[in-house]
């Protein structure tokens, strides 16, 4: 089986984003991908939200679930919370980490980046804990 993890969201312009952005600065070695049912665009605030803890996410963009490659993915994690999730129709280890969608929250600037960092933190934290390795930020 392979040994790519891919992240599943609905637009993949926040969470899987995230989640794969992080990911990749625990585990550089290891292979990341993200993508969404509906992709948007990547969320400018989720982009700020990693900056804050060292995480670069540029050079990613809001992929589709056809783009990748499936003899790549051996785990898929689904972030949805409140929507339908996404589904990779191929056989390979499945999770769910439930994160509330940062990009549904109205309200100025600072609370919309509340909740990218919250979402950002949540994420991290299952990361941290699941790959057994800590992001220093």
């Amino acid at each position: 089986m392979a040994d790519g993890v891919l992240f599943l969201c609905v637009a993949n312009s926040a969470r899987s984003q995230m989640a794969e952005g992080i990911a990749r600065a625990l585990a550089p070695e290891r292979t990341f991908f993200s993508a969404g049912s509906a992709p948007g665009t990547l969320n400018p605030l989720a982009v700020r939200a990693c900056a804050e803890i060292g995480v670069d996410l540029a050079g990613q963009h809001a992929k589709g679930i056809p783009e990748i490659s499936v003899a790549a993915v051996g785990t898929a994690i689904t972030l949805c919370a409140e929507e339908v999730c996404p589904v990779f129709p191929h056989p390979v280890a499945r999770l769910h980490w439930p994160v509330s969608d940062p990009a549904a929250v109205a309200g100025d600037d600072a609370a919309r980046l509340t909740a990218f960092r919250t979402a950002r933190d949540a994420i991290r934290a299952r990361l941290e804990a699941w790959l057994g390795r800590r992001l220093d930020s």
